[in-house]
């Protein structure tokens, strides 16, 4: 079972998990230092890395989700 459901968990609970931090600056560097992300901490992290994709391309978006979603 994967340790986040990220159609629920916000991205704000995501960020404070140093393990996710690290899948997303491998993927994304300096994604978790934008300005933007405490606007978007409140939002579910499906909905917030969706939003990401045009600043990260998708590639890293899938990159990302697939990581944190094999999380256990």
């Amino acid at each position: 079972m994967a340790k986040y459901d990220l159609s629920i968990t916000t991205l704000g609970e995501l960020l404070t998990d140093p393990v996710v931090v690290e899948i997303m600056e491998k993927h994304a560097p300096g994604l978790t230092s934008n300005p933007m992300l405490e606007m978007a901490a409140v939002m579910p992290a499906e909905q917030a890395v969706m939003m990401a994709g045009g600043m990260i391309g998708p590639e890293a978006v899938s990159a990302i989700t697939d990581e944190v979603n094999a999380l256990e």
